[in-house]
């Protein structure tokens, strides 16, 4: 594509090319992610939450003040993802790719009903 682009558009081209390598690094990733690596359901869903939101608050006093809520929701996010075995990709599928030592979560504390805790 950058080829395409190349002749009429020189600073574009060369910017796809610098970027190759960070833009195509999912191809090395093992076929069964293929299927999660591809889908934009965790995108839209993020966006769909950030916009329910921001709905609600309605005006934002300070650009400060929407940046916090919207950082606050990224991290409730990235929380979610790293807990949930079986909606995204996994720290132990992923660790097969990658030279660091394997890492793995415990698995979640069982709550029980009625606990006198």
């Amino acid at each position: 594509m950058a080829g395409q682009l190349r002749p009429k558009v020189l600073k574009l081209a060369s910017l796809m090319d610098a970027a190759e390598e960070d833009v195509l690094a999912f191809t090395s990733f093992p076929r069964e992610h293929s299927a999660k690596l591809y889908s934009t359901d965790p995108i839209e869903g993020l966006n769909g939450e950030i916009k329910r939101r921001t709905g609600m608050i309605g005006i934002f006093p300070k650009e400060d003040t929407a940046i916090r809520l919207v950082g606050a929701l990224l991290l409730e996010q990235s929380d979610e993802c790293a807990t949930q075995r079986s909606r995204y990709l996994t720290l132990e599928t992923i660790g097969a790719l990658s030279n660091i030592a394997p890492v793995s979560l415990p698995a979640p504390a069982s709550r029980h009903c009625g606990s006198t805790r």
